[in-house]
């Protein structure tokens, strides 16, 4: 993750928009992916699949212990897919939805699709 701590006159509006990602640029997917393992306190030596799902890159840890989606612009039917698998936890990246309502409405398909599911968006 990118280094956010600044003293609060230290911002600036060119500060500000280097900022809009959280993630450092020279993460990969992968990099992340077992980022979230290690928080979460999960071991690494599990098995992980990735694939394709409507044009997005899709990683499963463990049988559906993790689902996650880093792409950008992730489109609800690839949200609907991850949901209907009804993971423990289900990861996202802030810039995989287009807009608040769209991270709202991942919040509300989880809900109806797989009320269990933690969903977490890095």
């Amino acid at each position: 993750m990118n280094d956010v701590y600044y003293a609060a006159g230290d911002y600036t509006q060119d500060l500000v928009s280097m900022l809009e990602s959280n993630v450092k640029p020279d993460r990969t997917d992968l990099d992340l992916l077992f980022g979230c393992l290690i928080e979460w306190g999960l071991p690494l030596s599990l098995p992980y699949t990735s694939e394709t799902i409507d044009g997005c890159m899709v990683h499963t840890y463990n049988d559906g212990d993790l689902i996650a989606c880093f792409d950008e612009n992730v489109p609800e039917s690839v949200i609907k897919t991850i949901a209907k698998r009804q993971p423990l936890r289900a990861v996202f990246r802030d810039f995989s939805f287009a807009s608040s309502p769209e991270k709202i409405n991942v919040g509300e398909i989880f809900k109806l699709l797989a009320p269990d599911t933690r969903v977490k968006v890095i």
